[in-house]
């Protein structure tokens, strides 16, 4: 694939996913079960870490708020990063597993820093 602009660098750097991907079925399968296991690890890394925090007050928003926000820059730069033009669905899914994994990340970091 040649890069014609900078908006082809994610889609030429995405390139050997796809043509891996689309070699078998059961490498495909495997692109898909590691985003879905991605993803739920990273749920349930944000829960916990929330969790942990216990209840909401004026300390605790605080955090909860920065972690939304750090969420939001993640999705906002993997919309940017992730091509738009095959694999959409699989990119979707590991855009939201990238998003929850950093919100996890700054939400351990804060408990280590503000609660231990």
């Amino acid at each position: 694939m040649k890069i014609k602009s900078l908006s082809d660098i994610p889609e030429a750097m995405f390139y050997p996913l796809k043509e891996w991907s689309e070699q078998s079925i059961g490498n495909f399968n495997l692109l898909v079960g590691i985003g879905f296991i991605f993803v739920i690890f990273s749920a349930i890394f944000v829960v916990t870490y929330s969790i942990k925090m216990g209840k909401s007050d004026e300390r605790t928003l605080l955090i909860s708020l920065k972690s939304a926000y750090v969420m939001l820059v993640a999705i906002i730069a993997c919309d940017m990063f992730f091509p738009r033009g095959y694999l959409v669905n699989q990119f979707f899914m590991f855009k939201y597993g990238i998003a929850f994994f950093v919100s996890g990340l700054y939400l351990f970091l804060q408990y280590r820093k503000d609660f231990k």
